[in-house]
């Protein structure tokens, strides 16, 4: 890097928008939807989708919801030449949807693409050629006048060459984009989408598309948003234009410049699904889609199998989405965090049916893109209490008491530390297994039977103490008064009985129970002991017995 001050880099121009309004606005509705994954998104792949992957593909568009499909630039190379026959011939394309082809402003090229649309329903006919300094200067030596004569040219042909595929019944809509729009000088910008527009003069009902790219993404949100309401206020045909947006990511910021973008006042947004792209990408369609269905507006498209897409998208593409994408990734519904598992659990029992959702640090409800709840707390060394009791009652339902929530948090934080890994459902249940109710040592039960008399208990036991049999008696005002004064006559330390709590695990004939017992020892020491059984006695007595275990081995 440059030492400061840089000097091999300035700062991009602000727009002069006095009054600008997109700040106080808030977004309403759902913008139109146009995809770009089989054209943008293709190109972007070290291994280009084969036909049989893109026709996929183009159903699961589809399926999703979309209504506008960029399928490819048919007149680059037979493959996409034929990829759009095949959609046209084999009838693929739904009533509704309409696909949309790329085309430079070169006859021969606006000519073959022509031929491919041939039978389509409904069509949109991308042209583009490029506007900024840079471009004009390096690339085509140009000036402002030759530019707006390629484009200009270029929609006049179109519209001469298009009337025998509009009298077969095409519906044929434009689509222009003055390549690096957000480079261009916006007086500029304005100058060629109206010659373009004077061109093609576009009805109410067959509105043109001017769509707007931010081709490198070289400003921030806010400037991107100032740019598209400029145009929005300066356009002369603003109510028979469709005013488009096409971000890309170089800023990571596509998302963001895209929302302001809709604030400022456009119609539609292209992009691909989980931002593949050249470079760092396209926009996200499913982030922006997803925002919007957080904020209570659905976004017209359907993701509620994010999971299904997500798998179509993996296969096609032969990319991975990351584990931290928005609403996709592997981990995105996970906790690792003490604090935040310990808010989640305990917002989670208050988000009820018909109330908008508000469980902490979870900003959509997993389970309306397909998302398992299972997934959402995930444990390792920096994990806390709130977590490991999520995982034991919701995957193995454990019920435990909130006073055992920080015992078992550090029991559970121990051994995540000495692995060195994120624990499993399984491997938590494993620990607390090992440590609660497995103990059979120095202290081992193996009869205990109860008879009651006149609101008094007697406990006959059997314990194995050091290798030692004992048979013990005892009376009490309950099983576990009985049990814990029976031990009493042993070299047992003493303890008191500090808490009590019980639950039945699972239903019907095969339920057990379930229950925990919080012991003080003589030398202040305060632990818990649990116990399983099908008679909820037994398992009161078996948890008395793990908590003395537990305390002896300290």
């Amino acid at each position: 890097m440059q030492p400061a001050p840089v000097s091999k880099y300035r700062p991009f121009p602000s727009v002069n928008l006095p009054g600008r309004q997109w700040p106080d606005r808030t977004l309403t509705h759902a913008p139109l939807w146009c995809s770009v994954d089989l054209r943008d998104g293709n190109q972007a792949l070290a291994q280009p989708m084969s036909v049989d992957e893109k026709l996929e593909y183009f159903d699961l568009l589809v399926k999703v919801g979309f209504k506008e499909i960029e399928i490819g630039f048919p007149s680059a190379s037979q493959i996409e030449f034929d990829f759009c026959r095949r959609l046209i011939d084999e009838n693929r394309i739904p009533a509704g949807v309409a696909i949309q082809v790329l085309c430079q402003c070169r006859e021969d090229l606006i000519t073959r693409s022509l031929e491919a649309l041939r039978g389509a329903r409904h069509a949109i006919f991308h042209l583009y050629n490029s506007t900024s300094p840079k471009q004009r200067e390096y690339v085509f030596n140009a000036t402002r006048a030759d530019i707006v004569r390629i484009a200009t040219d270029a929609v006049g042909f179109l519209r001469k060459s298009m009337a025998p595929l509009v009298d077969a019944g095409t519906r044929l809509q434009l689509e222009y984009s003055p390549e690096s729009f957000t480079s261009t000088e916006l007086e500029f910008s304005l100058e060629i989408c109206e010659a373009v527009s004077d061109v093609w003069s576009p009805t109410a009902e067959n509105k043109i598309i001017l769509n707007l790219p931010a081709t490198v993404e070289y400003a921030t949100p806010n400037v991107h948003a100032d740019q598209i309401e400029w145009m929005c206020r300066h356009l002369t045909r603003r109510d028979r234009t469709v005013v488009s947006l096409h971000t890309h990511n170089d800023r990571g910021t596509g998302v963001a410049a895209t929302e302001l973008a809709l604030l400022a006042g456009a119609d539609r947004v292209e992009g691909t699904l989980f931002g593949n792209g050249e470079r760092t990408g396209n926009l996200d369609l499913v982030t922006v889609a997803l925002n919007l269905y957080t904020h209570g507006i659905h976004p017209g498209l359907d993701l509620s199998d994010i999971n299904g897409i997500r798998e179509v998208y993996e296969r096609c593409t032969k990319l991975e989405v990351p584990v931290r994408q928005p609403y996709a990734g592997e981990l995105v519904f996970t906790a690792f965090s003490g604090s935040h598992q310990d808010a989640i659990k305990k917002s989670w029992p208050h988000q009820k049916e018909g109330r908008p959702w508000d469980v902490l640090y979870i900003p959509i409800d997993p389970a309306d893109i397909g998302r398992s709840y299972k997934a959402i707390i995930r444990i390792n060394s920096q994990s806390g209490k709130g977590g490991v009791a999520y995982i034991l009652e919701n995957s193995h339902g454990l019920t435990l008491p909130k006073l055992m929530h920080k015992e078992i948090g550090r029991i559970i934080n121990d051994v995540a530390d000495a692995k060195g890994t994120e624990l499993t459902s399984e491997q938590i249940y494993a620990v607390f297994q090992q440590e609660y109710l497995e103990r059979t040592s120095p202290l081992t039960l193996q009869h205990f039977k109860t008879t009651e008399r006149d609101s008094e208990v007697t406990c006959e036991a059997s314990v194995v103490l050091d290798g030692r049999l004992h048979q013990l008696v005892a009376q009490g005002n309950g099983p576990i008064d009985a049990f814990v004064r029976a031990l009493g006559s042993t070299t047992l330390p003493k303890f008191a009985v500090l808490s009590y709590a019980e639950h039945s695990l699972g239903q019907g004939a095969e339920a057990r129970a379930v229950s925990y017992i919080q012991i003080k020892t003589a030398r202040g020491l305060v632990l818990f002991g649990a116990g399983i059984d099908t008679n909820i006695e037994l398992a009161s007595i078996k948890a008395v017995v793990s908590a003395l275990n537990r305390a002896l081995a300290r």
